[in-house]
Formats: structure tokens, sequence, C-alpha cells
């Protein structure tokens, strides 16, 4: 398997200075400061970019649930709400909480979620970030 990168730059101190970040092959970038990732300034953050990969990873491993069990579906879409918060340890991502619909014709409600509830315990970018942070999951049908 490939490996992945990222790449960030930073100017000046930690409350006035900025920086950017970007992915390896040049897919994402954005510029990032202390007031967008604090407060609710112009820009992204790390945990904006934690949050697009764990929709990412849920989205495409619920999709391959679904498939396996013979439900192909429509579409899957995933928001995630990534919570950091002051702890006794420091600013700590102490929560995720997924948020996905999915478009899946055939499919009842309770295999969709036993599906959903795999896919979220199952997915790489999950497994990583269990053991420090709670992921709460909301699944549900398109109407």
């Amino acid at each position: 398997m490939p490996i992945r990168t990222a790449s960030a730059r930073w100017q000046g101190n930690l409350t006035e200075g900025s920086g950017d970040i970007r992915t390896g092959k040049g897919g994402l970038q954005g510029n990032y400061s202390f007031k967008s990732r604090f407060e609710e300034g112009e820009g992204t953050n790390p945990e904006e970019l934690i949050g697009a990969a764990h929709a990412g990873c849920f989205s495409m491993a619920f999709s391959k649930a679904l498939a396996d069990a013979g439900f192909t579906p429509t579409s899957v879409e995933t928001t995630a709400s990534v919570h950091l918060d002051k702890t006794d340890a420091g600013m700590t991502v102490t929560r995720i909480d997924l948020d996905t619909v999915g478009d899946v014709p055939g499919i009842d409600e309770a295999e969709f979620h036993k599906l959903a509830e795999a896919a979220k315990a199952n997915c790489p970018i999950s497994r990583l970030l269990s053991p420090g942070a709670e992921i709460s999951l909301n699944a549900r049908l398109s109407a």
C-alpha cells in the first residue's frame, strides 16, 4: 500500500501567526490560524481535516459493507463533527459524531443500522481514533 503524506507550514507565534496545510498530491490545501482553530476565523484547521478523513473513510467502509451484504448504495453522505476540548492533559479531541444518510434501495432499517455500526467499528480511521476519542453514529436512510 502507498504511504500517504501531508504537510504544514507555520509562520510566527501561536496567536498571531498563520500557516498553510496541504495534502501530498495537492488535492486539498488551506490556510489556518489560531482564529480558525480556536475561534470562528476564516480558514481550516487540523480538526476539520480529521473530520474530513473520518467522514470519507466511514462513507467508503459503509458503502463496501452495504454492497458486500447485497445492497449497492446509490449514495452515502457523512458529516463528522470533531469536538476539541480542554482537558487536564491539554487540548484534546474527545469525541467525533458521525452523521450519515444512505440512499440504499431494498434495505430495511435494522440491517442498515447493523451494517452502519460494523462500518464505524471497522473503518481504519475509526480504529485509529477510537482509543482516544468517543465515536458516536447517527445513521438514517434517506427519505
